[in-house]
């Protein structure tokens, strides 16, 4: 579709325009709702192209409603991950336990979903791309509300536009946060473990598992999904202040999980060498966003660049459904100050219980100590002499907010 043609409704009358930064699981469901309520929207996303494979990500609770609603569950079901146990390894490689995946993660065996993050973003791209307008490879340089009009923007692109709203849909470093409230340190939460994630080839004859090695305050984890050539591979440690100096730099990254690992036995020597050659890495802190306000003016926060829950509550990819679908919905037939409001006030609890489930940042499957982690071990073994079916509705917080209907334009 032109660019014309998604300025105007079918009765001829302008639409309002919205810019969505980023292209990842926040953005396009976001440009999808905003569609259906009538506004002409264009997301902006730096990287050149959508990011395919990926690891394993969650879709529950309330979120399920949202994907169902969009059209696209019957596609997700498709690419459901089928994991059947997760195996958790002692200092030597011995066995600890092996249990049900849903024991320890709250989901519902048959109704809550795990599909790779490239096949998510993939449905959501593909339920979205011919009604709204995709920029690639650019990315926002800077915002102007001053006009009091809309919001003026200047692409590093050297493109200059102007739009009613704009939508910061671009991830927990987020750029469009920062233009709006400063620095990320300051709403930053840091949960006192770093990781690193990349592919390697699966010579362990892993199929539909992961294995978790431990000691107390480092962690190393192999992901089979299906019979793939390939593994998830993760190396988690604890580490007390974020390692600001490595998150831009990729071999600084390598050389601190390097240190942390060295004298790691059990299969972390081969992950460390395929991490020096890994062209996948992503290396990063465990880590929430907490903030007051999720908008200024008529620019508003989506997902991880409002809200994220960091991945120890597995929650991260269904709150960002959840808030583009509530974001949409709540500025549909309001203006942005009304609506922003609503945003916030029929959303924040349902946020705010999801990011409480890592408490006080103490991540009880990765134990900072040996006594702590004997505690985990005896917890783990005592729910694998449990039957295996989990609990009938799993986590209240994963549905702890009831989708209200909001009319399509």
């Amino acid at each position: 579709m032109t660019t014309t043609g998604l300025l105007r409704n079918i009765s001829g009358s302008p639409r309002r325009t919205a810019l969505v930064s980023g292209a990842s699981i926040a953005g396009p469901a976001l440009a999808y709702w905003l569609n259906r309520h009538g506004f002409a929207v264009t997301v902006v996303e730096k990287a050149n192209a959508l990011r395919g494979g990926g690891y394993p990500i969650d879709i529950r609770g309330t979120a399920l409603e949202v994907v169902r609603r969009m059209g696209i569950l019957p596609r997700l079901r498709e690419a459901h991950i089928d994991l059947r146990r997760l195996t958790f390894l002692d200092a030597d490689g011995s066995e600890v336990a092996s249990i049900n995946p849903h024991a320890v993660t709250g989901g519902v065996a048959g109704r809550d979903i795990e599909v790779r993050r490239g096949d998510l973003t993939d449905a959501l791209h593909s339920a979205v791309r011919d009604d709204v307008e995709f920029l690639f490879d650019d990315s926002i340089a800077a915002l102007d509300q001053s006009s009091g009009q809309g919001v003026d923007v200047t692409f590093h692109g050297g493109g200059r536009r102007t739009f009613d709203m704009v939508f910061g849909a671009d991830g927990m470093h987020s750029r469009t946060r920062e233009f709006l409230f400063g620095p990320e340190e300051q709403f930053h939460r840091y949960l006192g473990y770093c990781f690193a994630g990349f592919t390697m080839r699966n010579t362990f004859g892993l199929s539909d598992e992961l294995l978790m090695w431990n000691t107390p305050g480092r962690a190393a984890a192999l992901y089979a999904v299906g019979n793939s050539d390939h593994v998830h591979a993760f190396l988690n440690f604890a580490r007390p202040q974020p390692p600001y100096d490595a998150f831009r730099n990729p071999g600084a990254q390598r050389d601190l999980v390097a240190a942390v690992f060295a004298d790691a036995g059990w299969e972390v020597p081969g992950m460390l060498a395929a991490l020096r050659d890994a062209d996948d890495l992503f290396f990063d802190g465990v880590s929430q966003i907490r903030m007051p306000c999720w908008s200024s003016g008529r620019v508003a926060l989506v997902g991880d660049a409002a809200y994220a829950p960091s991945f120890l509550t597995g929650q991260g990819s269904s709150l960002a459904l959840v808030g583009a679908y509530m974001l949409a919905g709540s500025v549909a037939d309001r203006d942005h100050v009304a609506g922003f409001a609503a945003y916030e006030h029929d959303t924040r609890a349902f946020v705010t219980v999801n990011q409480d489930q890592v408490g006080k940042g103490d991540a009880a499957l990765f134990p900072t100590t040996a006594r702590a982690l004997e505690q985990r071990n005896t917890m783990l073994r005592n729910l694998s002499a449990m039957p295996s079916a989990p609990a009938a509705e799993g986590r209240p917080a994963h549905s702890a907010l009831a989708l209200p209907e909001f009319s399509a334009s």
